[in-house]
């Protein structure tokens, strides 16, 4: 049995590393002690033709099975033996449409993905893609010149990190308030400009500007508008017109009646407790 499995093990050995159609393997451990191997699936990047990509082409490597250890700095620290690395981003999942990008702030980021990744490297020059393609291994992603953090000591990093510097975050809120309030008064003040004035085709804009305000999305408006439909429905309602409906208010006609009685004996057992009850 144990020779069976040497022998199955050298076989798969000489087949070569696995891995999906069009991708090349690369083996990464985290350390040197670490013995198994953990693989990195990497082609270049390409997209249909006509079709728009955020990245550019012909200097981008698309990386797959990228562990939770492993950061954009290391990335590049991996990759950086083929040649100059531009940028690394992470993402959850492939990026197919080209959707415009927000620049990324320090403070507001989205949560981590806690699980595997895919990655977009970009290279300088094309050559990093084709030889990060032949790229031999196993590379070490946790070294004794750059270590990286992994278990509880990930962990308070991350933690430290999450705390912003207040005086930091005022000045990043005031200048991102500051454009936003930049580009919503050009906005305002193009759409002033075009109001009234026809198209090339002679038609002309109708925007809301000018109009009866609103009602506020504030919870008592909203109150105010339900009662107001509630009341609206009641009187369109037929009453005492369906069977069920006489049934109803002949029934809530006698909880009323029954309600009154018991209230009526309560009051009078207490003026009889009083000695003030005069029946006559």
């Amino acid at each position: 049995m144990v020779a069976r499995r040497r022998k199955r093990g050298a076989r798969d050995s000489e087949q070569g590393i696995p891995s999906p159609p069009g991708y090349s393997a690369i083996p990464i451990k985290f350390s040197e002690k670490q013995q198994a191997s953990h693989y990195l699936y990497v082609r270049e990047h390409r997209v249909r033709e006509g079709t728009k990509s955020s990245w550019p082409q012909k200097r981008t490597l698309f990386v797959l099975n990228v562990p939770p250890y492993c950061t954009e700095d290391c990335l590049s620290r991996l990759f950086s033996p083929c040649g100059s690395v531009q940028s690394v981003e992470l993402q959850e999942k492939p990026d197919l449409a080209d959707s415009p990008k927000e620049p990324k702030s320090k403070f507001f980021h989205p949560m981590p993905v806690p699980g595997f990744q895919v990655a977009y490297v970009v290279f300088q020059k094309p050559g990093g893609v084709s030889a990060a393609l032949v790229l031999k291994g196993p590379l070490l992603v946790s070294t004794e010149s750059h270590p990286v953090k992994s278990g509880i000591r990930k962990w308070i990093s991350s933690y430290a990190d999450s705390v912003p510097d207040p005086e930091a975050l005022r000045v990043e809120v005031d200048t991102f308030m500051e454009a936003y309030d930049k580009r919503i008064a050009e906005e305002e003040a193009q759409a002033k400009e075009e109001e009234g004035v026809p198209d090339e085709e002679g038609w002309v804009k109708v925007t809301r500007r000018g109009r009866r305000p609103v009602l506020p999305r504030t919870e008592a408006a909203s109150l105010r508008v339900l009662e107001k439909e509630r009341r609206k429905r009641a009187r369109k309602e037929l009453l005492n017109f369906y069977a069920w409906q006489h049934r109803e208010t002949k029934m809530e006609h006698l909880a009323q009646l029954r309600k009154k009685f018991e209230e009526d004996k309560q009051r009078i057992e207490l003026m009889r407790a009083q000695r003030k009850f005069r029946p006559y």
